[in-house]
């Protein structure tokens, strides 16, 4: 199992989480990077809005290929009940996803109302199956038991296709 772990961290939880998936998994980090970076007033301003649009960011890689890769886990922040412009910037540079199986998680401070089943559409019509979904509250980031969970959940997504 080769796992590409896709992420965007604003304040580091995401990044925190995607770590310990990498931790163990063994698979690749991706750490999505925006060509112009957000400042606290942007990301909650201009971020926010753009996220509640579906809208993506530029950010520094033109492509992921992940044609290499068994499985995919992409992990965002919840902006405005959504997945943030990086993310989606990310899920359009994907190449070589086709028929590949992901994982998702998302973080936040409350609701993630359509961040998931947003996401889970986006790579479904890029041939991408979503064998999983994880949220994460200020809580839950701190439960070892609900990372387990995900981890289990990356590592056996590849099991019967």
């Amino acid at each position: 199992m080769k796992p590409s772990i896709i992420f965007y961290s604003y304040t580091g939880i995401t990044c925190g989480i995607a770590e310990k998936i990498q931790d163990e998994t063994g698979g690749e980090l991706v750490e999505v990077k925006t060509k112009e970076p957000y400042s606290k007033i942007t990301a909650y301003t201009l971020g926010c809005f753009r996220a509640r649009r579906g809208e993506c960011d530029k950010i520094e890689q033109e492509s992921i290929d992940v044609s290499d890769s068994d499985i995919l886990v992409i992990g965002t922040p919840v902006w405005a009940f959504r997945a943030t412009p990086a993310i989606n910037a990310a899920v359009e540079a994907l190449k070589g996803c086709d028929g590949k199986t992901a994982v998702l998680f998302a973080t936040c401070g409350g609701q993630a109302g359509d961040t998931l089943p947003e996401l889970t559409k986006a790579l479904t019509a890029k041939g991408v199956r979503v064998k999983g979904e994880f949220l994460f509250d200020r809580n839950d980031v701190r439960d070892q038991g609900r990372i387990n969970a995900l981890i289990a959940a990356v590592k056996t997504a590849g099991d019967s296709k």
